[in-house]
């Protein structure tokens, strides 16, 4: 993919040169990763505070100097929006954590919450060489967020940056490439500001695009804000990195449900002649087992936007308490993870995973997990609801579980879990979140728009084109439910491939 401007570091750089030089690798390589400080887990269920606190500066430099600057780096093959993750990190290790985030702002424009939610040991930091030395791999995901929130805590103190130090290599300030100036004016809609949706409208505001987002809720941001807890992702960092992009030029709208409030073809009245749409994946799922619609059954996706959004008010207008109630979240997501730590915060008294696998095939974070478990969450791995149960009044009282084994591996490399016959289990719960995956949200008033039979749509994968004039996709409502980079890296290429069919066109002009 390539970038928007060209890369303001290099390799070749003289100071990445004197860097190198400087520490002999077996003195990097024998560097242990910097582990991250946490709140502790009895203090941390009392509140919403955020559960990892960050890299201090001296541990953030110190975990730098591990990175050995590779001349063909895994790390940038294994990032879904192909950061420059060597020439942040060695601007880290000299100092200069301006110039570390301005490389980051290249191809991202949510450094501070990728550094916080993005699975790295999947991804960037499962590509580092350490893992062929059998050591930890470089801290990627730390070390961006670390990147992220320095600067925007020294811009908000009216200060600046630190650059340098007695240990450090003299930096040399180095100029900035501007902005790309528009070719011509023309305007381009964004449909949804979630992560795919912001990371489009970055791209295209680089290059000089009249960007605006139109949001149907009344808060920006997408599953950033509405589906991860602020003890994961704090909704100030959200709206930092969101304030940042309309800096930019780029216009929001909330409020604004395209395809209600107006139509597809208005926009294009408008005299919007691109457009992205970004609508997600938030169209509930259930598993279509007897007591599904019971009072005390929702979905993950209504949960936790009751919660993020609505604060306490899990049942509507008429707040119900958690406290003391009997909890169980289905799935083994990291949405799961969200949903059932913030049970426990509420006061849940048991708070459970069900999950039909076993805890070594379930897709959340490792790091999710662990948290989870030392919240006091309980995991009834190998378990699988078949039932929900009411009381005398039509309440849900109890689910009844049936257990399972694990048989022969599916067609994504897990084994399928297979039931033990006779083997179900009653068990008390006052509410049971259902977190087994959502489905796209469908467009509105776009009949040509060739769609999936589940409803997401059809897509050039290297364009992200759709079948429809002028309408690109990513994210979510193409793919499905999936990681925040993922959806990013959509954006990303479909800015790319837009930006070059404006420039076609142009082209054809003659005056």
């Amino acid at each position: 993919m390539n970038t928007v401007n060209p890369s303001i570091t290099s390799r070749d750089d003289k100071w990445r040169e004197e860097l190198r030089a400087a520490i002999p690798t077996r003195e990097r390589t024998a560097i242990p990763r910097a582990k991250m400080p946490e709140v502790d887990a009895a203090y941390r269920i009392t509140c919403e505070d955020e559960v990892n606190q960050g890299l201090s500066l001296e541990q953030a430099v110190l975990e730098a100097r591990r990175c050995l600057d590779c001349p063909d780096p895994g790390c940038v093959k294994g990032c879904p929006v192909h950061n420059n993750i060597p020439g942040f990190i060695k601007n880290i290790e000299r100092r200069n954590f301006k110039m570390a985030l301005e490389v980051l702002d290249e191809t991202t424009v949510l450094p501070a919450v990728c550094g916080r939610v993005c699975p790295q040991e999947k991804q960037c930091e499962a590509s580092c060489i350490y893992n062929k030395m059998k050591k930890p791999p470089v801290s990627i995901g730390n070390l961006e967020r670390f990147t992220a929130d320095v600067n925007r805590a020294m811009a908000r103190m009216g200060a600046t940056v630190p650059s340098t130090t007695a240990e450090a290599p003299e930096v040399v300030e180095e100029p900035v490439p501007m902005r790309q100036a528009p070719l011509i004016s023309i305007k381009i809609a964004v449909v949804g500001s979630g992560p795919s949706g912001l990371a489009f409208a970055g791209d295209m505001a680089k290059r000089g695009y009249n960007v605006t987002v139109f949001e149907a809720l009344h808060q920006f941001g997408g599953v950033l804000k509405y589906g991860i807890p602020e003890f994961c992702l704090p909704n100030a960092v959200v709206e930092y990195e969101i304030e940042k992009l309309r800096a930019s030029g780029v216009e929001l709208v909330k409020d604004c449900f395209v395809g209600k409030t107006f139509s597809y073809d208005q926009l294009h009245e408008m005299g919007f002649k691109g457009i992205y749409i970004a609508t997600g994946a938030g169209k509930p799922r259930f598993m279509g087992i007897p007591g599904e619609n019971l009072p005390g059954v929702m979905t993950a996706n209504e949960y936790l936007i009751r919660l993020n959004l609505l604060k306490s008010k899990i049942y509507g207008v008429n707040s119900t308490s958690l406290n003391e109630k009997l909890v169980a979240v289905i799935g083994g997501g990291n949405t799961a993870m969200d949903a059932v730590r913030y049970a426990r915060r509420l006061g849940a008294k048991r708070a459970m995973i069900v999950y039909r696998r076993s805890e070594e095939e379930m897709p959340a974070r490792v790091e999710e997990i662990r948290h989870a478990r030392e919240e006091g969450v309980e995991f009834l791995t190998l378990h699988n609801p078949v039932e929900y149960l009411a009381d005398e009044n039509g309440f849900l009282r109890a689910m009844r579980l049936q257990r399972m084994e694990l048989g022969e591996p599916d067609s994504t490399g897990r084994r399928s879990p297979v039931p033990v016959e006779g083997d179900i289990v009653e068990v008390p719960v006052d509410l049971v979140v259902v977190s087994v995956g959502s489905l796209p949200n469908p467009p509105k008033s776009l009949p040509d728009l060739e769609m999936t039979r589940q409803g997401g749509i059809v897509v050039d994968n290297a364009s992200m084109k759709s079948s429809a004039p002028c309408i690109y996709a990513g994210g979510d409502i193409v793919r499905g439910p999936a990681t925040v980079i993922l959806a990013m890296g959509d954006g990303r290429r479909a800015a790319q491939a837009m930006h070059e069919a404006f420039l076609r066109k142009l082209e054809q002009i003659e005056l």
